[in-house]
C-alpha cells in the first residue's frame, strides 16, 4: 500500500508555516488542502484537545462567515498529531494566496472574546473540552513566531 502524501513529507525537517499539502480536481473545481503547522512536529508539545477544539470552533466559525471564502471553504479541522490544522478551499491556490486569510483567522482567535461558537450542549458532542486562552495564546504565538514575519522556507514543504 502506497503512503498517502501526508506521511510522505520529512517531519524532522518541517516546521512551523502554511504549506500546500495537496491539490485534488473535483468536478471543474480544484480544492487545495493547506497544512497550518503551528508546533514543530517531534520537537516540541503538541497542542492538547481543549484548545485544538476551541481554535476549530472559531476558525470555522470565521470561514464559513468570511465575506471572501464563505462559499470556498470546504472544511477546517485538526490534525489528528495535534500540530495544526488542515484548511480545505476551492480554488487552484498557493500558500502566499492564503497568508492574509490565514493571518485575519488566528488574529480573530488571539482578540476573541465571549462565548465559543457552538459550545453548548445542544451544538456540540464534547462541548466542555474547550480551552479559549490556550487557543488565544497558540494563535498569539503563530502569528507572532510564524505568520507576521514568514520567510519561504515556512511557505513550501522542505525536500
Amino acid at each position: 500500500m502506497e503512503k498517502i502524501t501526508s506521511f510522505t513529507i520529512d517531519h524532522i525537517k518541517l516546521k512551523p508555516g502554511v504549506y500546500v499539502s495537496r491539490k485534488d480536481p473535483v468536478g471543474n473545481e480544484t480544492v487545495t488542502t493547506f497544512d497550518l503547522r503551528m508546533t514543530s512536529p517531534n520537537d516540541e508539545p503538541v497542542m492538547n484537545t481543549a484548545e485544538i477544539h476551541t481554535t476549530e470552533h472559531l476558525c470555522a466559525t470565521f470561514l464559513r462567515n468570511h465575506p471572501d471564502f464563505a462559499n470556498r471553504t470546504v472544511y477546517f479541522g485538526p490534525m489528528g498529531c495535534r500540530t495544526g490544522f488542515y484548511m480545505l478551499l476551492t480554488g487552484d491556490l498557493s500558500s502566499r494566496d492564503v497568508l492574509p486569510l490565514v493571518t485575519e483567522m488566528f488574529e480573530f482567535v488571539r482578540d476573541f472574546e465571549g462565548n465559543v461558537p457552538g459550545a453548548s450542549p445542544k451544538d456540540c458532542g464534547n462541548y466542555l473540552d474547550m480551552n479559549l486562552n490556550m487557543a488565544k495564546y497558540n494563535a498569539r504565538r503563530y502569528l507572532d513566531e510564524v505568520l507576521y514575519n514568514i520567510t519561504e522556507d515556512r511557505l513550501v514543504y522542505p525536500e
